[in-house]
């Protein structure tokens, strides 16, 4: 479970970077019933391109901003809670990752940095400052895993534990599947389990131009309900929905830019808080 008081190296924020924010906000308020809430000063001019937040009854559960490298793909980003996101960066790239932004200041709320794996997929992390992370998780229409495909999971593991200091736990996926390794922050109990990684076909990197990526998966009170919603408000489905063993019922969804979420209904939902 991915929860809100948030330790080095746990999920703490997510933000997606899209080509069309007024678009976007309305497909995930058609889809999960959230809030815009926008972070540009009203001094800025009127079609100046918006930055904001996602809200889910009135508590933050991602950030939202224009793509601003050439050539970028609209994409989840998923940040890393870290006490030094200076000391992180010099870990990256000892560890041979690269860094895409170096670490910055965000208007005291925080200090973050973004990487790329030695395999290339992308991360962030994220040091606290006013602002800890998502207000909200492990609730429906939240956040509730993060899953990373990719090329190489033996690399990716002892990059990210070397990083991250991530414990992990292995299981065969049904059908000679190949294997998932579940991911924990460092001393904690399996039940702080907060994502996983697996080693996955080239097809299946295919959205992603054959390079490794992160996913968020957000959880639902009904997979097939928000599927519908998905489809009907301009997204596509990849795969699913389907059941996945006594983890719950899930769908591979993209939103109308391309950026890639995962739907699941688990098994036993969380009650609220």
């Amino acid at each position: 479970m991915i929860t809100t008081d948030f330790v080095p190296g746990s999920p703490c924020w997510i933000d997606l970077g899209s080509p069309d924010v007024p678009a976007t906000t309305a497909f995930y308020g058609s889809v999960f019933g959230w809030q815009f809430q926008s972070y540009t000063p009203e001094t800025e001019a009127p079609d100046a391109v918006d930055f904001g937040f996602f809200k889910q009854d009135g508590k933050t559960v991602a950030g939202i901003g224009p793509l601003t490298e050439e050539g970028a793909r609209s994409a989840w980003m998923i940040y890393f809670c870290t006490p030094d996101a200076d000391a992180t960066t010099e870990a990256v790239e000892r560890s041979g990752g690269t860094v895409r932004v170096a670490p910055m200041d965000a208007d005291g709320e925080g200090r973050m940095a973004q990487y790329t794996d030695p395999q290339g997929g992308q991360f962030a992390v994220w040091q606290p400052g006013r602002t800890r992370g998502m207000e909200i998780t492990d609730q429906p229409c939240s956040l509730c895993w993060t899953e990373l495909y990719t090329t190489d999971s033996a690399a990716a593991k002892q990059f990210y534990g070397g990083l991250f200091g991530w414990e992990t736990q292995d299981m065969d996926l049904p059908g000679g599947g190949g294997t998932y390794s579940m991911i924990v922050p460092p001393g904690l109990p399996p039940e702080r389990m907060h994502g996983g990684l697996t080693q996955v076909p080239p097809d299946a990197l295919a959205p992603n131009g054959g390079k490794p990526y992160w996913h968020p998966v957000f959880a639902v009170e009904d997979c097939d309900a928000t599927v519908a919603k998905v489809t009907s408000s301009g997204g596509s489905v990849q795969m699913g929905p389907e059941d996945a063993g006594d983890v719950g019922r899930l769908a591979v969804c993209h939103d109308p830019s391309g950026a890639e979420f995962v739907v699941l209904a688990p098994a036993a939902m969380p009650a609220p808080a």
